[in-house]
């Protein structure tokens, strides 16, 4: 019996050391999906040069967007800035009101963008 086993296990190593490194990729593969990984590989999600590279693409995008908001701000508080030079003192438009509400949200959105 333990003669048999040893045979056995003889036989099975003898077997994998037959087995190519692809042939070993692929069988691993099967068994183990998404756990193969070349000698040197990193793992995409702790590789540091990735990771800044994701972290400049967001900071970049970022940048663009409180441009791009700015820029409405400014639009709007000039828009907001001519309705109210066409009111009186008791007449005050829902238009006015709702354009400085826009502008307080956006303005909010912003400052929080900014902070981080």
């Amino acid at each position: 019996m333990l003669r048999l086993t040893v045979v056995g296990a003889v036989l099975a190593g003898m077997a994998l050391g037959n087995v190519s490194g692809g042939q070993l990729q692929q069988i691993q593969s099967q068994h183990y999906p998404g756990q193969v990984h070349q000698p040197g590989d990193l793992d995409p999600n702790t590789d540091p040069r990735r990771l800044e590279q994701q972290e400049e693409a967001r900071s970049t995008e970022r940048q663009k967007r409180l441009v791009a908001d700015t820029d409405k701000l400014l639009a709007l508080a000039t828009d907001l800035k001519q309705q109210v030079d066409k009111t009186n003192k008791n007449i005050l438009s829902v238009d006015v009101i709702k354009k400085a509400d826009e502008i307080e949200k956006l303005a909010h959105s912003v400052k929080e963008r900014m902070k981080g």
